[in-house]
């Protein structure tokens, strides 16, 4: 096994994990084209998934001239349609250490409306944009390590956790140290999403370094968190999406563990699932090379690892999954079952490069927000 692949599966130092590491490797290793590794998981003799057909509709959103967006880190819709879309853009560098996040705000026929926090404090490295059933706009910075809540409005209503001291001789980018250090009620480390629950309680994914779940009340209060680094149930490895369905169940995807773990509002594991989905053989990732054994062991780009999930409102609620490689769209049933999958890697409508997050307003209609194509793309499934 090559030096990378020992480091990465060492991520979290547990025997646990290398042991897992060692068989996730040897579980995804497959036969090769070119010399080029393509996982044996989701090799031909997996059972087939129906291909869902789909449109992408041209111009969901429109910028005004001399506005663009960068990589598209999030997208949301409140209740009257209006999308809002996070973007790591509004900075020309430099090319490390600036700040890269802009909330914008379009009309259903994809007209702008507005910014939305120009100049906030927060702003560093956008992350997500989620809208509650209240209008309220919620967005997670990963690099302000923040969550902020703003009014339909678009004023500030509340924030969570704190960002460095830019007077600090310490002020750094955050290390990851091995194992993380220990986790603080209220603060953030490299935060990712948010979801709430019937009775207005809020769960914050935190995230690249803390790898748990916290729970705030709906006045903002902390009330809880839960999970640490590893791969048990009930743990995680870059918990980077978030959702909750009708019935309060909670949804993370453990995105470095390739698996989505499954809650009640107190924090009690009740199950997990993996997307195992045959890879077609002329699948290329949009950008660098093949995975490689370390990077398919590591589990962000194996195949089926969920970097972004949302859930369609009811009656009958579905889940939506979306890995980086080979860049898909997966349908489940909230327990998992697989209904189809739809869409590849690439750069025209229909493709897609690296799906940040999704909206799902209904069952077959998605919002998908793509990090290497600087995009939003509006998706309609035949049902």
């Amino acid at each position: 096994m090559s030096e990378r692949y020992e480091s990465l599966c060492a991520c979290c130092g547990s025997p646990e994990h290398r042991a897992m590491s060692r068989r996730t490797f040897m579980n995804l290793l497959a036969g090769s084209a070119a010399g080029l590794a393509i996982p044996s998981t989701f090799a031909a003799d997996a059972p087939a998934v129906p291909t869902i057909a789909y449109d992408s509709i041209p111009n969901p959103v429109r910028l005004p001239n001399d506005v663009y967006f960068g990589e598209c880190s999030g997208v949301a819709l409140n209740s009257r349609g209006h999308i809002f879309v996070l973007s790591r853009g509004n900075t020309t560098g430099p090319a490390y250490g600036a700040a890269a996040a802009q909330l914008l705000e379009f009309a259903p026929d994809g007209r702008f409306v507005r910014e939305i926090g120009h100049n906030l404090y927060a702003w560093s490295f956008a992350h997500t944009v989620k809208v509650d059933r209240h209008d309220n706009i919620w967005v997670t910075d990963k690099g302000s390590d923040m969550v902020i809540k703003f009014t339909p409005e678009g004023r500030v209503a509340m924030v969570f956790g704190r960002k460095q001291e830019a007077s600090d001789e310490e002020t750094a980018p955050l290390k990851h140290p091995n194992p993380p250090l220990p986790s603080e009620p209220g603060r953030f480390r490299q935060v990712t999403d948010v979801a709430w629950d019937k009775a207005g309680n809020t769960y914050i994914s935190d995230g690249y370094i803390n790898s748990r779940v916290a729970k705030v009340d709906r006045d903002g209060n902390w009330l809880k968190s839960w999970g640490d680094r590893g791969t048990g149930p009930g743990q995680f490895h870059t918990p980077h999406s978030i959702a909750v369905d009708a019935h309060d169940n909670v949804y993370v995807a453990d995105r470095s563990n390739r698996r989505i773990q499954v809650f009640d509002t107190e924090g009690t594991f009740l199950r997990q699932f993996t997307i195992d989905v045959p890879v077609p053989p002329d699948a290329r990732p949009l950008i660098g090379n093949m995975p490689t054994e370390a990077e398919l062991a590591a589990g962000t780009f194996a195949p089926g690892s969920p970097w972004a999930i949302c859930i369609s409102p009811g009656p009958n609620q579905v889940l939506y999954s979306a890995d980086a490689f080979p860049g898909r769209i997966y349908k489940m049933t909230l327990d998992g079952k697989l209904l189809g999958v739809l869409g590849k890697a690439g750069r025209q409508p229909k493709q897609f490069g690296w799906i940040h997050e999704m909206a799902c307003p209904s069952e077959n209609v998605l919002f998908v927000a793509e990090l290497l194509n600087w995009r939003i793309q509006k998706l309609v499934l035949h049902a």
